[in-house]
């Protein structure tokens, strides 16, 4: 049986309440007829990778879910793989321009904006934990993990391993 609502934040170990273990499914509900592009994708996503575990007579409705994660991506413009490990409550508030490889790990409760790349490098792909917030335009390469209540800035190119309620940012700009 599942933990109750007040244990779940017991989990948080960051000062917002936001647990990096137990998932917020709330976060990725839409309401019935609601226009939600970024919820719809991943409504898609998740109901192919349902009826793939289960297997069998579902097929027919893989493909239904196929045609639907196109028509989705297309909405957006973001490119998240169907096979994707994916956790629970992810927030794309705006998913234009987001690539994701589709052997990355994403864990629960994060919050990816608008550009943002997560991709192959000759060693691997990147990692991420629990209750990441990162932001527009960053691009995360390599075997590389991303630990716990991190926080990526925008434009950033991390190339290294972020530790647990670390910050990675862009160098500041420079005048020339």
């Amino acid at each position: 049986m599942g933990k109750a609502v007040g244990e779940a934040c017991l989990d948080a170990e960051a000062g917002d309440g936001i647990s990096a273990t137990e998932p917020d499914w709330s976060r990725e509900t839409k309401r019935f007829f609601e226009w939600s592009p970024s919820r719809s994708l991943l409504a898609s996503i998740r109901s192919y990778q349902r009826h793939a575990a289960r297997g069998g007579p579902f097929t027919l409705l893989r493909r239904f879910d196929v045609l639907r994660h196109h028509f989705w991506s297309v909405m957006t413009g973001a490119e998240i793989p169907l096979t994707c490990k994916i956790g629970g409550g992810l927030l794309l508030p705006h998913p234009s321009g987001i690539v994701i490889h589709s052997e990355c790990e994403i864990g629960v409760n994060c919050l990816i904006f608008q550009g943002v790349t997560l991709g192959l490098r000759r060693d691997g792909v990147p990692r991420i934990g629990g209750h990441v917030d990162i932001g527009a335009g960053a691009v995360l390469l390599g075997k590389i993990t991303v630990g716990n209540h991190a926080r990526i800035g925008a434009n950033a190119l991390v190339l290294d391993d972020v530790p647990s309620d670390g910050t990675a940012v862009a160098p500041p700009a420079q005048l020339l």
